[in-house]
């Protein structure tokens, strides 16, 4: 789906899904109705067992949750990658505390750069599907150097030297998985066949109840809404950076010393 589509708000990306859906819905059943008129195409319709329709929606409904699974789970594993880099992070600058000025000073700068460059680039590249695995964290990587070059001068600077750089090892592999992830949707076969499933389905309903107008009606709206339902949670859900309801970064800033700062009330 596009960008434009993706990023509308809930409100407006449901008035999008429903109205389609509905418009879909009210042409089959205007056929349906229309060809059941005839007497050739009546006995046609009722020829038809109403035993397809449990398949049919059985179907259409292992279909939506194999999608679903998918989506759900690429939004936990994004959520989970971006709780570990921040957590990655805020342990380096626990364990800088035992370092010298110099070197704390430097290595918490480049904390908060790398922390600035992915909320300033990397999060709105990510919800556009262009930042790759190609793309260096340069200051992390500075970080690094920096560390492993420090001379510790007793046994707390060692421990700490070690953990830093396991830190920022850490911080730099999920920040590989929020990339990685970052590039996974809904591909066009997955949407094909979940919409192709559930026409055929609402067809199928149409027909069978094609003898009683109001009926038919109510099962085509009714079956139509389940329909948008479930494209509608897939499609908010189907790029975990991208749209309103997305993977933030929030957890990075907090980590973010002068970040947390402006974020605190000020004192009476």
């Amino acid at each position: 789906m596009g960008d434009w589509f993706l990023n509308l708000s809930i409100p407006w990306m449901a008035f999008v899904i429903f109205a389609a859906t509905f418009v879909v819905a009210a042409s089959v059943y205007l056929v349906v109705v229309r060809l059941a008129m005839d007497d050739r195409g009546a006995r046609a319709f009722k020829a038809l067992s109403p035993g397809m329709l449990p398949v049919l929606g059985t179907i259409f409904a292992l279909l939506v949750a194999f999608v679903a699974v998918q989506v759900w789970n690429d939004f936990d594993k994004a959520k989970l990658a971006v709780a570990t880099e921040a957590s990655a992070l805020r342990a380096v600058d626990v364990f800088a505390e035992t370092l010298p000025d110099e070197q704390r000073t430097q290595l918490r700068a480049l904390m908060n750069r790398h922390i600035e460059e992915a909320v300033n680039r990397e999060w709105p590249a990510m919800a556009h599907e262009r930042l790759t695995l190609a793309s260096l964290s340069i200051h992390l990587v500075e970080a690094q150097r920096l560390t492993v070059r420090m001379k510790p001068q007793d046994e707390s600077q060692r421990t700490a030297q070690r953990e830093i750089v396991a830190a920022l090892h850490r911080a730099l592999d999920a920040r590989r998985q929020r990339i990685i992830i970052s590039q996974s949707e809904v591909g066009p076969v997955k949407w094909a066949a979940i919409l192709l499933q559930g026409l055929c389905a609402l067809i199928a309903i149409a027909i069978v109840h094609s003898d009683n107008r109001l009926t038919c009606a109510i099962a085509v709206a009714l079956f139509a809404t389940g329909i948008a339902l479930s494209s509608l949670l897939i499609a908010a859900y189907s790029q975990p950076f991208t749209g309103a309801i997305s993977v933030k970064p929030e957890l990075l800033q907090q980590v973010n010393p002068t970040e947390a700062a402006t974020m605190q009330p000020a004192g009476p």
